[in-house]
């Protein structure tokens, strides 16, 4: 099953299989005739679902079946060697139908004005954004069970179908392991004479595979709403705000790590690559700062890597150390060569001093810093482009970044109800002219800010719109 990870990655679209004509057709049949009908099908699920992760379960199944049926058809001896490349044409034209039963997207109507392989690599091109957060929502054993009874095979349809879809920046390895071992506990379990007894087990066993489907969704996740510098510059101020005693020089080997480890894998069809390089660098970050942070050697005392590196990833923000004022660098060294640098430096000071900046800011601040630089050391007088922003960001910015600051704080030291309690007591002597209504309104959007954003695990592109 492992080569056949590199060739769903081309079956991710019915309107991807026309790349190479005679290379990929010869491929697709080799694999089709290793894996078996069932096998390819299955895995032709899982990539379309991730793919297409807000199609509709119905949409996802008219795809893969005319994927399959197109194999099936070509890929049997003495099929005319035209036969798959007419097959995937049509398959083109289908989807540019009004009455189109695949999943829809936006940018399906420009695809379609292009005509032969420029509609084809356009509509090849074509991916649903992500789900902010997972919405599987695993059922109990017993409405497993029963599900599975009624219908095995529409059971493990639907279940490839939601788990993929939910979980659709993880690896393509990892989904596929994960949910062939999911599917497997079901189907053991639910034929056992005990099944509770069972299910335990079979659930302690998967627990590290399902920890590994989890974090890799959300490092993935952030590796394709930020790239690998950036990701690099979340990690390093993720890791300043968890022990904020710890120097750059301490942390960003760390952080660049970690991005090369979601550069490396995010993307790979190797199937062990997420899980073995994601281990390697749990156990850099509990050599490097297990002996720094009690927090952090806490986090790394367990046996099990998965689960130091899940309790690292879901560690809140340490208390604000007693820290004399940032350097603050000079016109000339953000307008020099090592600029970036400067700014990038600058940014992590201010992230140590802030604990609880919650990470959706702070990209928005490694934005705004290059965007500034880019602004204005490119004008005829940069010192003053620079001092005038400057004043701005000290009128502006820093007030907001204390409130964010204090606002995620107390989100993570106050029980919810109490933390409501305070902050509408807050808003209202912030906003005396207010009605009630419109005082409601800010106290919920301050609250629905903190509890998706100030979390460890936020989502990137959810948390960067409400900023």
């Amino acid at each position: 099953m492992r080569a056949a990870l590199a060739l769903l990655l081309l079956l991710a679209a019915a309107d991807a299989m026309h790349r190479g004509r005679a290379y990929v057709r010869d491929k697709v049949c080799k694999e089709y005739r290793v894996l078996g009908k069932e096998n390819f099908r299955t895995l032709t699920i899982i990539a379309n679902s991730r793919k297409y992760s807000n199609g509709t379960f119905e949409e996802i199944g008219h795809l893969v079946r005319d994927i399959v049926s197109l194999a099936e058809t070509c890929c049997t001896d003495g099929a005319d060697p035209s036969c798959y490349d007419a097959g995937s044409t049509a398959l083109s034209v289908k989807s540019c139908r009004a009455d189109s039963p695949f999943p829809a997207h936006p940018g399906t109507a420009e695809c379609c004005a292009h005509q032969g392989l420029e509609r084809k690599l356009c509509l090849a091109a074509l991916r649903h954004p992500p789900h902010p957060l997972p919405r599987y929502l695993q059922p109990s054993d017993k409405e497993l069970c029963q599900a599975f009874r009624q219908d095995p095979r529409e059971f493990a349809d639907r279940f490839l179908y939601e788990y993929a879809s939910s979980y659709s920046q993880a690896p393509l390895p990892v989904l596929v392991a994960s949910t062939r071992t999911f599917l497997s506990m079901v189907s053991t379990c639910c034929i056992s004479s005990s099944p509770t007894h069972c299910f335990l087990k079979e659930k302690l066993e998967r627990k590290t595979l399902s920890l590994l489907t989890l974090t890799s969704n959300r490092i993935c996740s952030r590796f394709s709403a930020y790239g690998k510098d950036k990701v690099s510059f979340s990690y390093l101020t993720s890791l300043a705000q968890k022990d904020p005693t710890a120097s750059y020089e301490d942390l960003l080997p760390l952080a660049e790590d970690a991005a090369e480890v979601s550069s490396q894998c995010c993307d790979s069809t190797a199937e062990d690559c997420m899980q073995k390089k994601l281990l390697e660098h749990t156990t850099k970050v509990c050599t490097a700062l297990s002996g720094r942070a009690g927090r952090f050697a806490d986090c790394c005392k367990g046996k099990n890597l998965m689960e130091n590196h899940f309790c690292i990833l879901t560690m809140l923000p340490a208390p604000a150390p007693k820290l004399p004022e940032p350097y603050e660098p000079t016109n000339e060294e953000l307008c020099g060569k090592e600029g970036a640098l400067h700014a990038t430096r600058y940014l992590f000071e201010l992230a140590r001093r802030h604990p609880c900046l919650p990470d959706a800011v702070l990209a928005k601040l490694y934005d705004f810093s290059g965007k500034l630089r880019g602004e204005c050391c490119s004008t005829k007088d940069p010192s003053a482009c620079l001092d005038g922003k400057r004043k701005w960001i000290e009128a502006e910015v820093f007030p907001f970044l204390e409130e964010a600051n204090q606002l995620c704080g107390h989100y993570h030291k106050l029980p919810f109800l109490e933390f409501k309690k305070r902050l509408r007591e807050t808003l209202a002597q912030a906003e005396p002219e207010a009605s009630p209504a419109q005082l409601e309104q800010l106290l919920e959007q301050r609250v629905s800010f903190a509890s998706t954003c100030c979390l460890p695990e936020a989502p990137p592109l959810l948390c960067a719109a409400k900023v």
